[in-house]
This record gives structure tokens, sequence and C-alpha cells, in this order.
């Protein structure tokens, strides 16, 4: 059914795996479409309780963005790219009635580590490493970044971060209070399948309406997402932008201009 991303239903539990590996499951126009499509299913599938989204291959869950999409975008386009992708699945997946959980199995960067924070909790492997290096490009995260990562972390190491671009292990991930669980890579899908069916023995009328007030408490403001949205747009139209991506493309260091 899909090309890019598997998904599999076993006991309630719904696992939907970006499946790219050889291009460390970056997302691009066909990954945000599937995944939008089986987050469908979640909401209407009613033998689906909860689901869990992860990466396939043990190097990245999502290494960031196709970048070579990006290329020929101005600042309407990459506005529209924003927009579609926020909401198409990063809203979805905050607002879904149903537990999501993102189980890191590695790289989590730019878009994949926006993914993983647009669902209710995070588990990851010992190998995972967590960034938002939109900066190196030019650019700034669009899919939510600058404001879930200040949610969960906290107004001054998230600004450290993104203006940075640095990544951070899962061991600091889960200080910082990213990601709820650390696990051997081996066992990672299966210890986060554990604490999701747990969740699953509760009531999920009561599940749904915990995920919503919790989000009503602590979700990324409609406002904020918007001015992303727009800021996002408006770092397709400078040089900067321009450097940043032909740099990234052509292996080499960018020389930023600030125009």
């Amino acid at each position: 059914m899909y090309q890019t991303i598997k998904t599999e239903l076993s006991d309630g539990t719904f696992i939907i795996t970006i499946n790219r590996p050889d291009k460390l499951n970056a997302l691009n126009k066909d990954v945000i479409n599937e995944l939008g499509q089986a987050l469908d299913e979640v909401y209407q599938n009613n033998d689906i309780k909860a689901a869990i989204l992860t990466g396939e291959g043990a190097k990245a869950f999502v290494a960031g963005a196709d970048i070579t999409e990006f290329t020929d975008l101005d600042a309407k386009g990459g506005a529209a790219l924003a927009q579609v992708g926020q909401d198409k699945v990063f809203s979805k997946i905050e607002n879904a009635p149903k537990p999501i959980i993102a189980a890191v199995n590695g790289f989590a960067l730019g878009g994949g580590c926006e993914l993983a924070m647009a669902c209710h909790f995070r588990t990851a492997s010992e190998n995972a490493k967590f960034g938002q290096p939109e900066v190196n490009l030019g650019l700034i995260p669009g899919y939510g970044g600058t404001q879930r990562l200040v949610q969960l972390i906290g107004k001054g190491k998230a600004m450290e971060l993104l203006m940075t671009a640095d990544m951070i292990k899962a061991d600091e991930a889960k200080a910082l209070g990213l990601v709820n669980y650390v696990f051997p890579a081996e066992e990672l899908i299966a210890k986060t399948k554990e604490i999701v069916q747990k969740i699953q023995t509760k009531a999920p009328l009561a599940v749904g309406k915990i995920i919503a007030l919790v989000n009503e408490a602590a979700t990324a403001s409609q406002t904020g997402l918007s001015n992303e949205v727009k800021a996002f747009g408006e770092s397709f139209g400078t040089e900067d932008k321009k450097e940043g991506t032909a740099a990234f493309l052509e292996k080499r260091a960018a020389s930023f201009s600030g125009k």
C-alpha cells in the first residue's frame, strides 16, 4: 500500500516505520503524504489503540528533510512546504486522540527531531542523537521545532541548540526531558511496546481527554506555529538559504553574508 513507510498492527499497537534507510529516512513529499494517510488510519480504525513511530535501519529515525526538494523553493514555496507538513502530519500527531509514541532509533535531526517532538512522548536507543541543524542551511525549523523544543527542554537550552545546530546524545536528551527512556537498540521497540500496552489497559476516552488537556496546558501555540511558518518561508527568500543549501549539497562549508 505504501512506498516510503511500512505499517504493522498487532494487539492494538500500530507501528509506523519510515522506510528510506538508504536516505537515512529523510522526509520528502512522499513520506509526508504517506505519513498523513497512516495517521488517518490511526484516527479512523477502531482496532488501533495506540501507535509507535520509528525509522527503518540502525542508523536513523529521520535524519532530516530531503534537502534536494529545497533548492528551487522561494519564500512562498517554503511557507507552503511548512504549512502542508504541519497540517498533514505534525499537528495531526500532536492532537491525535490516541497515544502516538516516537521510538527514536538513531539520528533525529531537523524535521526528524520535530517529528519526534510532535509525538506524545519519546523513547530512544542508546545511539540516538537529536538536533535542529537548519541554521547551517540559512534556515529555521519549519515543523514546530522552535515551539516544541522550548516546551520540552526550556528556553535557554533550546536557544543554544537552535542557534549552534549542535547535536545531543540520548543520555543528555533524557536528562533534559526530551526523551523519557533510553534503551539498548535491540530492545527499543519491545520496551516501547510494553509502555504502550500498559496505556492500552487504561480507559481510552480518559486517555484521549488527558492528551487534549495536557496539550492545552503545554502545546505549541497556534500563533507561534503560524509565525514559524511565516519566518520559515521568509528564510527561503534569502541569499543565505541559497548558499547554505548549495554548500550542503556540495559538501563544503557555507559562507553566509547575512542577506
